[in-house]
């Protein structure tokens, strides 16, 4: 039903698209005359199931192809590139003809269309799973701290799909999974616990799981008609880094390595460039505003200027909007018991330093625009982990200290998935993600969803 829907729902946005674009193309002077408007009709008509078949070509109807946003993205624009040719050999077979001008706006308006349609059938999806909808029934085999570790990520996230219904041992492993979900059986009985259970699919926990018991289930299993998936022992890292390939009779994971250098880190400088400056071109008379209400509301310089620890540890004057009183510095200690984050961070959801300008300014994280000024001095970049103060640095783990590879951001993975409002892991889990499975897609993936996250205001204090 889920996949039938989604198919529908592209239907519309694409036959929606190709409206759009005949309509702009008529206002566009020597566009189509009305006699070929049936002309028109009838490719739209015929390109529509066209383009979904093109559409289940690209996987972008197997719900475990499309848990990353990215990757659905990045398929969506193949396959709808591939649908407009399509679309162009079916006027020229047919004999139909249909304005070149419109075949061209169908591609961005469909991207468009789609896109917008995509995220709320996964909002949908999303709400209906979170009340226990849509989900399907999964076993998993393993009880080790991996196991538990994806039973409690799936639990945390029913968007994803899954519903675990239980744990099934695997020579009695030394980690004893909680009563909930339970831990139902051993291994041997499994196609027992399916039967009794209704599970149609079967999570296994390989680093829980010896390679001759792992073999026999999938074989079995599959043989059945039950899905099986297996872990592959790695976390945070992007599916589409991953690639399986046989070496003998073993199939391998080869991950691809992050290329952080030669024309993408021009890429990227061009880019944090020309959106730097271009805003702060756009951007200056709002600015002037901000920083004339500053002034007005409370004594005190108007910009805030502080020394964050740059790219390869690198210390760097930061630029913000003053938010708080002139002497919050000093006040810091006295605040201390206050603090609601975890970890090295400080940060107080009412904090009364902060001055009635500046909480607006930071629930919309408007006082941090003066650091497009150090996305142009080369010291922060557009997209990039949080730059962070150097008693922060201090009291990070070890492995933290990869993130500095990078230039830190102005918006970055932290920005979309909360603010504030993250624990300190997972803003450790975030910013790591980001360095170790950087390009250029994630970067404007990431300036795509930042508007939405300021104007909701999540975790912006």
């Amino acid at each position: 039903m889920p996949k039938v829907l989604t198919i529908l729902a592209d239907a519309v946005a694409l036959a929606l698209a190709m409206g759009l674009a005949f309509g702009l193309r008529r206002l566009i002077p020597g566009g189509p005359i009305h006699a070929n408007a049936m002309s028109h009709v009838i490719v739209a008509a015929l390109s529509v199931p066209l383009w979904t078949a093109v559409f289940a070509r690209y996987r972008l109807y197997r719900a475990r192809n499309i848990t990353s946003r990215l990757w659905e993205l990045e398929q969506i624009v193949h396959a709808l590139v591939a649908g407009l040719f399509a679309t162009a050999g079916l006027s020229f077979l047919s004999g139909l003809r249909v304005s070149r001008g419109w075949l061209v706006l169908c591609l961005p308006l469909a991207l468009l269309t789609v896109e917008c349609e995509r995220e709320l059938v996964r909002r949908a999806f999303g709400a209906l799973r979170s009340k226990g909808w849509l989900l399907r029934p999964v076993l998993i085999v393993g009880t080790n701290l991996e196991a538990l570790g994806l039973a409690a990520m799936l639990r945390q996230k029913p968007s994803l799909g899954y519903e675990v219904i239980g744990f099934v041992t695997v020579n009695g492993e030394d980690v004893c999974p909680p009563s909930d979900p339970p831990m139902l059986g051993k291994v041997e009985d499994l196609p027992r616990l399916l039967r009794c259970t209704g599970a149609t699919g079967v999570l296994i926990a390989t680093t829980g799981v010896d390679w001759e018991t792992s073999n026999r289930l999938a074989r079995k299993l599959t043989d059945a008609g039950i899905h099986v998936e297996l872990s592959s022992s790695l976390r945070d890292i992007r599916a589409e880094r991953l690639t399986i390939r046989s070496l003998g009779y073993f199939p391998m994971i080869y991950v691809e390595p992050v290329h952080r250098g030669g024309w993408r880190a021009l890429a990227k400088q061009a880019f944090d460039v020309s959106v730097a400056a271009c805003s702060l071109a756009l951007l200056a008379p709002a600015m002037l505003v901000i920083a004339v209400l500053i002034k007005l509301d409370s004594p005190g310089p108007v910009m805030f200027r502080q020394m964050r620890v740059g790219k390869d540890g690198q210390l760097f004057p930061v630029f913000k909007f003053r938010t708080m009183v002139p002497n919050a510095e000093q006040l810091l200690e006295m605040l201390r018991e206050l603090n609601e984050a975890d970890g090295p961070l400080f940060k107080i959801r009412r904090d009364p330093r902060v001055t009635r300008v500046g909480r607006i300014l930071r629930a919309f994280s408007l006082d941090e625009l003066p650091q497009l000024w150090n996305v142009l001095r080369n010291e922060m970049s557009i997209v990039g982990p949080r730059p962070a103060l150097p008693s922060e640095v201090r009291a990070w783990a070890p492995e933290l200290h990869a993130r500095l590879r990078v230039k830190p951001g102005l918006t970055g993975m932290w920005q979309v998935n909360g603010r504030s409002d993250i624990p300190f892991q997972e803003y450790v889990r975030l910013d790591l993600y980001y360095v170790d499975n950087w390009s250029l897609w994630t970067d404007l993936a990431i300036v795509a969803k930042t508007i939405p996250a300021l104007v909701l205001r999540k975790g912006g204090y």
